[in-house]
């Protein structure tokens, strides 16, 4: 699989090795998950607007709320203003935005990739393992 063979070949597998032969205990975990996202939901914003696909920023977002959380007062979040207008919505459950412009070429493109940014219990639970040698 493609997931065996890049473990195989990262340093990531060196490094549980050399724990494992120095005698210690090593805690592998990242800054946030990931969720496959296989359902569009599209996202009319300026030029300005990010870019993310599990989230936006920016004014006059125009979506569907039913597919987003969204914070219209991002301070109210402790969420930074780039405007005095600026929003930030976040992607519910396996959605991505698409923008009309394009819409089928991104959805084709980034339909059952895996992402992050959104509000999903994937993305929020930060995963870890603790690994002992025997």
């Amino acid at each position: 699989s493609l997931t065996n063979s890049w473990f195989k070949n990262s340093p990531l597998l060196e490094i549980i090795q050399q724990a494992q032969n120095m005698g210690l205990k090593l805690i592998i975990t990242t800054d946030h998950g990931t969720i496959n996202v296989k359902q569009p939901s599209k996202v009319i914003g300026d030029k300005e607007t990010s870019l993310n696909l599990r989230y936006k920023t920016g004014r006059s977002l125009t979506y569907n709320e039913n597919d987003v959380i969204e914070a219209k007062d991002p301070a109210n979040i402790y969420l930074p203003s780039i405007t005095m207008s600026s929003s930030f919505i976040f992607a519910k459950n396996d959605l991505f935005f698409a923008y009309p412009n394009n819409y089928n070429h991104y959805v084709s493109y980034y339909r059952n990739t895996y992402q992050h940014g959104g509000v999903s219990l994937e993305e929020m639970v930060i995963p870890f393992v603790v690994l002992e040698p025997r």
